[in-house]
């Protein structure tokens, strides 16, 4: 049984890091061709049907770049097609789903506070709520609406906003945002999958049956691109956000994802707008700041103790922490519920080492790391993870008071 676990431990790290490997890939040349789209230059003499073109220098040589709205008179012999890298990352990304999340359904994925439902049904949730995603973006694109840049946005960050909602009633906090990341990162793919590539593929079976190609479907790749540059960075944040409760794991967990992709919008505009040589908004920064100071509050209502205050004097707060009136009801909400895991020699099954070495079967321990238990099973509801050993509201309440007491008497 040992071996097992070591070897799912090890394989959930493999997949993980594959996707980061993956995902580094496609966001690169994701974030490369639009920058390029849009910092092409149009000049006389350019070759027919060239649209423009744009001079780099990289790597000790230099790059001249030209760019064909539709397709050049005659098709290259050599063309290189960038669809692994998005195919590679979404692959990994659902790998590392069902590893984590799915084969761990009864800790990360499924809280039975939020839904009580059996394994099984929570991963066929999962897996239908992603290819739902698809076919309303899917359509919603292509029905009258997508002739409408800004009102198509407007509708699509209203499913966005909705999904947030829904799946912070549906799995864990932490399993939620994972999800709406994956909601993203599958309407992502299969852009390039679904229109994207079979665009360009039909391009060029235009050319070299000698028709003159539509450039229709020039057209809707592009904008199917730019929708993907711009999730991008939502998507990032939420594939991130599970080492990180304060996001994930409070009241208003799913305003502070809506929040990230406003934010995400906002930056990539910055980008998007100096590439294309039209100045630098950097109100985008302001308002991308201001966002971010409303997503910390909304994250720590009522206001959390900053780091420094927490970390004061640690000898006489972990003294006034063992001494405090709460403590005896706290060691044993703590013993009762976090320290079958969190112990030198851990008894849940499938537990072997105290997760990210923490331990919390002695007074000491239990002050030493009384942030850590604040911030991840009393303010927030990250701990225990799905709530497996059902920590009750009154419990969260006496860690928040024993602890913000003892800071308050400082």
């Amino acid at each position: 049984m040992l071996d097992v676990a070591i070897f799912w431990e090890w394989l959930s790290f493999a997949v993980r890091w594959l996707h980061v490997i993956t995902a580094i890939a496609w966001i690169g040349s994701s974030f490369y061709f639009v920058a390029l789209d849009l910092g092409l230059r149009k000049r006389s003499g350019l070759p027919a049907g060239a649209h423009g073109e744009e001079w780099q220098v990289h790597g000790g040589g230099f790059y001249h770049i030209q760019k064909y709205l539709v397709a050049p008179a005659e098709l290259p012999e050599h063309l290189t097609w960038f669809k692994w890298e998005s195919y590679a990352t979404w692959m990994s990304g659902f790998a590392m789903l069902a590893v984590v999340y799915y084969a761990g359904a009864d800790l990360f994925l499924i809280d039975r506070n939020v839904l009580d439902v059996s394994a099984p049904a929570a991963i066929g949730i999962s897996i239908a709520s992603l290819a739902l995603g698809w076919i309303v973006y899917d359509q919603l694109c292509k029905s009258p609406l997508g002739k409408n840049d800004t009102l198509l946005m407007i509708v699509l960050y209203a499913v966005v906003v909705f999904m947030a909602w829904a799946y912070t009633h549906l799995f864990t906090g932490r399993a939620a945002f994972i999800h709406l990341g994956a909601f993203t990162a599958t309407i992502m793919s299969a852009n390039v999958f679904m229109i994207i590539i079979p665009n360009q593929k039909i391009v060029v079976a235009d050319l070299i049956a000698d028709r003159t190609p539509d450039p229709k479907y020039g057209r809707i790749a592009k904008t199917r691109s730019l929708h993907n540059n711009y999730l991008t960075l939502p998507v990032l944040f939420l594939m991130l956000s599970n080492h990180y409760p304060l996001a994930f794991a409070t009241e208003f967990n799913w305003i502070i994802a809506s929040l990230v992709f406003i934010i995400g919008v906002l930056i990539r505009h910055y980008f998007n707008t100096m590439h294309a040589g039209k100045g630098a908004p950097s109100w985008t920064w302001a308002a991308s700041a201001i966002l971010f100071v409303i997503i910390i509050w909304l994250s720590t209502v009522p206001k959390v103790l900053t780091g420094d205050q927490a970390s004061a004097q640690p000898n006489a707060g972990h003294q006034a922490l063992v001494a405090s009136a709460h403590f005896p009801a706290v060691r044993d909400t703590v013993l009762g519920r976090c320290a079958m895991c969190h112990s030198a020699e851990p008894y849940y099954e499938g537990i072997y080492l105290p997760p990210k070495g923490v331990v919390l079967d002695n007074d000491g321990e239990m002050a030493r790391h009384a942030r850590e238990i604040y911030l991840q099973a009393g303010r927030s509801r990250a701990m225990p993870p799905g709530n497996v050993t059902h920590i009750t509201p009154e419990e969260r309440a006496l860690l928040v008071a024993w602890y913000e007491g003892v800071e308050r008497s400082r």
